[in-house]
């Protein structure tokens, strides 16, 4: 805001009025006053001094037009002054002392007006300054309240999320509390039905052998009626001459017998052990192998594995690193696996191009890698295929996609394969000495045998679930030239080597396999080898109808499992 006063207003001085007027009189008029203009000119010297600062700022007239003037009025006056007559001279000089004392005139107005206008420019300035801040005072004060209210808003969204959240949370937890309530009642009612099923079959038997002990009874108590009747007859009739006679004969033809029973074993092992040279010469151009030869050269393969390309790979810090960094991508990828085929194809496919991409700079990191795939699928089978069957498939069928795809898998995979179970895949029992020929201590048979510290239920459900994966591995259909282990005869090669192992047939691990074998191949195996598969059945059917079984041995689970199996072997007898 800016003020202003006028540059010049007409002066009420009675004295500026007087002297106004005196510009131009005649010198008649002033003849009395001729003394105060001598007086003005005497005084002007004198009033100088006081005036000199007032003239600069109060005079229309600059103090350098006076001076001017006053020099023009004297040339004047000197170059007039024989030229004109006093009268006019003395006008001349009054008008030029008039006009000097108009220059040098002191007025109070004039100073009273600039005293007012700084005086109103200083309260202006003020009043600026104090609406000025006045101003900021309340622009302070808005821009505070933005901001609060800005703060109050933040505040309520943030409320609203975490209520949100909360809410969320709650709903989560309760669905999964729901969910979990169904899948205990889903697991209580399949455990309360085989329960049921196994009571049912459990009566049964019991049932079945107190008759036939009955029977049994009953003809042994005819029979030792008989043999003490023909003996007391016999007691009657014969002399102690015709007794000893037909002792004599009696032994005669014992060692007759002997003789001739000696000479047909004999005869017995040799045709055994020709069958046998034979055999094995027919395996030999099949490319057949033994059970102890399986495990050795799995066992040798692992050893190999171990000592070479994984012994590097942790020496090396860049090789590790490398290695840490493919495992970390395998692990989250194989338990992401569903029954979904496309899922399946396309986590195969990232594994494929995970492993060959470290194949071409590191083969070490690459067997490596090979090692830790095939650990990581073990390890989802022993974890997810004992909570749930059907997660063998797709652990199945990703194995069968990355040993298409991947040079070397199969092999590695075979030699944890046999790791984890200690030889029950092949099946063989684990030997008292190494592949290299050195001594097993109770520690490290004990770890090639597949054992943890774990109770003997859960070493069972936990080879179980790695078995049910290999089984259903072998029963699909090879797209290029597979090794023998993972071929569909291996099914049948399984149960004949496991039928023929009386040491691993004591344990109740033994029919708990034969039924998951029965169980995940048995129809496909019937449909393949017919009638030879139905003698191997009915072998199997009467191993577990015999009392006392030679099957399963006598823990507190065999009962449970040898039921089991008879009851695979009979779905499969009867779904033809």
């Amino acid at each position: 805001m800016r003020f202003s006063a006028r540059a010049h207003s007409p002066s009420p001085s009675p004295v500026r009025r007087r002297r106004s007027l005196s510009y131009g009189l005649q010198s008649s008029l002033y003849s009395s006053s001729s003394s105060e203009a001598a007086d003005a000119q005497t005084d002007s010297s004198s009033e100088s001094e006081e005036y000199s600062s007032d003239a600069s700022r109060s005079s229309p007239v600059p103090e350098r037009a006076v001076r001017r003037t006053s020099r023009l009025s004297t040339s004047s006056s000197s170059r007039l002054a024989g030229t004109q007559t006093p009268s006019v001279h003395a006008q001349v000089d009054d008008t030029v002392a008039a006009i000097r004392l108009r220059t040098r005139h002191h007025d109070p107005y004039e100073e009273w007006t600039k005293r007012t206008r700084r005086e109103a420019f200083k309260t202006a300035r003020r009043t600026v300054a104090s609406a000025q801040s006045q101003w900021d005072a309340v622009q302070a004060a808005s821009r505070e309240r933005d901001v609060e209210r800005q703060g109050a808003a933040l505040k309520q969204d943030a409320d609203m999320i975490a209520k949100s959240l909360a809410e969320l949370s709650i709903r989560q937890s309760k669905d999964e509390t729901e969910k979990g309530i169904q899948w205990n009642d889903k697991r209580k009612s399949r455990q309360a039905k085989t329960e049921d099923v196994i009571r049912s079959e459990e009566e049964k038997l019991r049932v079945r052998e107190m008759m036939e002990r009955r029977v049994r009874e009953e003809a042994e108590r005819i029979r030792k009626e008989a043999e003490k009747a023909a003996i007391e007859e016999q007691r009657k009739k014969d002399d102690a001459a015709k007794a000893a006679k037909e002792a004599e004969e009696a032994k005669a033809r014992a060692e007759e017998e002997e003789a001739a029973k000696k000479e047909a074993e004999r005869t017995e092992q040799a045709r055994a052990q020709q069958a046998l040279e034979g055999q094995a010469t027919e395996r030999n151009a099949l490319g057949m192998t033994m059970p102890d030869e399986d495990w050795r050269e799995a066992r040798f393969a692992l050893k190999q594995l171990k000592s070479g390309p994984i012994a590097r790979v942790k020496a090396n810090r860049e090789s590790k690193k490398m290695w840490n960094e493919i495992r970390r991508k395998i692990t989250p990828r194989v338990g992401q696996l569903t029954n979904d085929l496309q899922v399946i194809m396309n986590i195969s496919q990232q594994l494929v191009q995970i492993l060959r991409s470290s194949f071409a700079s590191n083969s070490d990191v690459y067997h490596a890698s090979l090692s830790s795939l095939a650990k990581a699928i073990l390890l989802q089978a022993e974890t997810e295929v004992t909570a749930e069957k059907r997660s063998a498939k797709p652990l199945a069928q990703l194995t069968f996609n990355s040993m298409n795809a991947l040079d070397g898998f199969s092999a590695v995979f075979w030699a944890k394969l046999c790791q984890r179970t200690g030889g029950w895949a092949i099946p063989a029992p684990v030997p008292s000495k190494d592949a290299d020929g050195t001594p097993f201590t109770p520690a490290t048979r004990m770890k090639a045998s597949g054992l943890r510290e774990e109770t003997s239920p859960d070493h069972v459900a936990r080879v179980a679930g790695i078995m049910r994966v290999y089984f259903s591995l072998l029963l699909i259909p090879p797209t290029s030239a597979l090794s023998r282990e993972f071929h569909m005869p291996r099914l049948w090669t399984f149960i004949a080597r496991l039928v023929g192992q009386p040491a691993l047939l004591q344990s109740s691990l033994a029919t708990e396999l034969l039924s998951v074998a029965l169980e995940v191949g048995g129809s496909h195996a019937r449909d393949a080898w017919g009638s030879q598969w139905i003698k191997l059945m009915a072998l199997l059917y009467e191993g577990v109808m015999t009392d006392p079984s030679p099957l399963g041995g006598s823990g507190p689970d065999t009962r449970a499992s040898r039921v089991r199996l008879q009851l695979e072997i009979e779905r499969v007898m009867g779904s033809g």
